[in-house]
This record gives structure tokens, sequence and C-alpha cells, in this order.
């Protein structure tokens, strides 16, 4: 049985491509040193960059916030709405 999330919506605040805060996600499925994958209501979303790193992390709320020198940020075509949690991007990851 799927668990059902509240919908919050999507927001992204990025603070002189040195930190950010995300809203909206779903769920962290990747992340190392140089990008950082997440589900978000909107669909995938990669960061990339260097010496990335979570400084928090509150998946009940759906919030993220970012540290490091954030280079690009790449939506998928796909939205977010119709993923399973067990998505195979996830198990590509794992």
């Amino acid at each position: 049985m799927e668990e059902k999330r509240e919908k919050r919506g999507h927001k992204l605040t990025i603070d002189n491509r040195k930190s950010g805060t995300i809203s909206g996600i779903v769920d962290v499925l990747a992340f190392d040193m140089n990008e950082i994958l997440l589900e978000t209501e909107q669909g995938l979303l990669s960061v990339k960059g260097k010496e990335l790193h979570i400084s928090r992390l509150t998946l009940e709320r759906g919030e993220v916030d970012l540290e490091g020198n954030i280079d690009s940020l790449i939506y998928s075509n796909g939205s977010g709405k119709n993923k399973k949690h067990g998505s195979s991007w996830k198990r590509f990851f794992q």
C-alpha cells in the first residue's frame, strides 16, 4: 500500500550559488560531492556542482538545505506526481 503525502508545492531558492533550500522533496535518490539527485513533486531534480552536501533534510516536511558550489540544476521531463516510491531511478542508485 503506497503512503499518501500531502502536496506542499515545490520551491527552490539559491543564494549566490553557494547554498540553497528546496521544498516539495519526496525523496533523496542519490548524492555525492558532485551531484545530488532528488525526487520532487515536479519530477526528478539533479543538482550538480563541487563539494556539495546536504546540511539539513526533513522528508516529513519535504525540505532540504544544500551547501557547496552549485553549477547546474536540471529537471527531468516527467512529473513526479505519478512516480511510485520504488521507481527504477531509486533502484538504479541503491
